[in-house]
C-alpha cells in the first residue's frame, strides 16, 4: 500500500516525533495511513484516543453507546462538566477533532455484540480494548483473534493497572490466560472497589504507545507479556505469558469458531426487589431492615435514610446484630447491586429467608426515587 504524503503543516505538527530515528517521515506516514479502533470511550479510551489523535493516527474508531455521567469526570478526560448527560461519542468526536482536525474519527455509536463486532474489528489495523466488563472483554478478544488483529488490552482496579498485547498470530490471546469468565460475584468491579482517577491515564497512554509501536513495526510490543503497575508502591512488574495449546479459541483444536454474546453479571442470581418497592415499604413504615453493605466512605457520600451500614467484608462476623430480622424482610443495597447480591446469598444461607437484593442499588434510588442523593 502506498503511504500518504505529509503536508507542510503535518511536518511541523509532528516534528518532535518525526526526528526520532525509529520513526522518521516514513513512520509518520504509516501513522497517517493507520486505522485504530478504541473500544470504550471511558477511563482508558479517553487518554488512548487523545494521544492517538495527537500523534497523527489517520483514522480513529470509537465504539461506545453511553452518556457522560458526573461520576465519570474524575478519570474520563475527554469530557467536561458541560458534557454530563450527553452521548459520549458526540463529545469525544468533537474533542478529538478540536485537538487535531486532520484526523478522521469514526463513531460506532453502538455496543459491540456478536452480530456486529467482527465486521467492525475487521476494518481496523489495531484494536485498543478500553472496556470495563468481562462480556465486552471476551468479545473484543474473540473478534480480534477471528479477524487476525492485535488486541491492546488494559485494565485498572483501585491502584493497580495491567497491560498486554494479545495477538494470537504470534502469542497468547486473553483466553489463554482466562479460558472462561469468572463466576458471577467473585470479582469486584471498579464501581465497587474504586479506581484512582489518574491511573487510567497512565494505562490508556500506554495503550496508545503499544498501538503506535504495532503500526510502526518498531520496538518490542507487549506480546506474551503482562505488565503490572502498582501505583501505591510505584513498582512495575512484567510477567511472561505463553500461548496455551489447549486454548478454546486459538489453540491447536479450537472449540470456539464464532462470536457469542456472554450472559454475565457481577451479581449472583438472588431474589430481588426494585427501588420503587423499597420506597413503598418505607412509606408504609413496614417492619423491615434496610441494610447498606457499602464501605463507610461511600456511606458518607450518599445514603438512604434509615439504612444500617455493615460493609460486605464485615457481614459474616456481624450476623448476630441482625438476629431480630431472621424472619423479617431484610432489603440489602450497595451502589449498583453486585455486592448486595453477594450479601443476600450469604444471609439466605444463614436462614434470613426474607433477604432481598435492591436491584440497581443507591444509584437507581438516586436516579428514580430521590435525585437529591448524590451519584458517585
Amino acid at each position: 500500500m502506498k503511504l500518504p504524503e505529509l503536508t507542510t503543516e503535518e511536518l511541523t505538527r509532528y516534528g518532535r516525533q518525526i526526528v526520532l530515528p525509529e520513526l522518521g517521515p516514513e513512520g509518520q506516514r504509516k501513522l497517517k495511513a493507520a486505522r485504530v479502533l478504541v473500544v470504550g470511550a471511558g477511563g482508558l479510551g479517553a487518554p488512548a484516543s487523545l494521544y492517538l489523535a495527537a500523534a497523527g493516527v489517520g483514522t480513529i474508531g470509537l465504539a461506545d453507546a453511553d452518556e457522560v455521567e458526573l461520576g465519570n469526570l474524575h478519570r474520563q478526560i475527554l469530557y467536561s462538566d458541560a458534557s454530563v448527560g450527553k452521548p459520549k461519542l458526540a463529545e469525544a468526536e468533537a474533542r478529538l477533532r478540536a485537538l487535531n482536525p486532520s484526523v478522521k474519527v469514526v463513531a460506532h455509536d453502538e455496543r459491540l455484540t456478536a452480530r456486529n463486532a467482527l465486521g467492525i474489528v475487521k476494518s481496523y489495523d489495531v484494536v485498543a480494548d478500553g472496556t470495563d466488563n468481562f462480556p465486552a472483554r471476551y468479545l473484543v478478544n474473540d473478534a480480534c483473534v477471528l479477524a487476525g488483529k492485535p488486541d491492546v488490552y488494559a485494565a485498572v482496579f483501585r491502584f493497580e493497572g495491567r497491560l498486554s498485547v494479545f495477538d494470537a498470530r504470534r502469542g497468547p490471546c486473553y483466553r489463554c490466560l482466562f479460558p472462561q469468565p469468572p463466576a458471577p460475584g467473585t470479582v469486584p468491579d471498579c464501581a465497587a472497589g474504586g479506581v484512582l482517577g489518574a491511573l487510567p491515564g497512565v494505562m490508556g497512554s500506554l495503550q496508545a504507545v503499544e498501538a503506535m509501536k504495532l503500526v510502526l513495526g518498531t520496538g518490542e510490543p507487549a506480546v506474551g507479556k503482562l505488565v503490572v503497575f502498582d501505583a501505591l508502591a510505584m513498582e512495575w512488574q512484567a510477567v511472561t505469558l505463553r500461548k496455551d495449546p489447549r486454548c478454546p479459541l486459538c489453540g491447536k483444536k479450537p472449540s470456539i469458531r464464532g462470536l457469542k454474546d456472554l450472559e454475565y453479571s457481577c451479581a449472583a442470581a438472588v431474589p430481588e426487589t426494585s427501588v420503587e418497592d423499597l420506597k413503598a415499604r418505607l412509606d408504609r413504615k413496614e417492619a423491615l431492615l434496610l441494610l447498606d453493605v457499602r464501605e463507610p466512605g461511600e456511606h458518607d457520600l450518599a445514603r438512604i435514610p434509615g439504612a444500617k451500614l455493615i460493609p460486605l467484608g464485615q457481614l459474616p462476623a456481624r450476623l448476630k446484630e441482625l438476629a431480630a430480622y431472621r424472619r423479617k424482610p431484610v432489603l440489602v443495597h450497595c451502589k449498583t447491586g453486585a455486592r448486595s447480591a453477594q450479601a443476600v446469598g450469604l444471609l439466605r444461607a444463614q436462614g434470613f429467608s426474607g433477604a432481598l437484593n435492591v436491584a440497581g442499588g443507591i444509584a437507581a434510588w438516586s436516579e428514580r426515587i430521590d435525585p437529591s442523593v448524590p451519584k458517585y
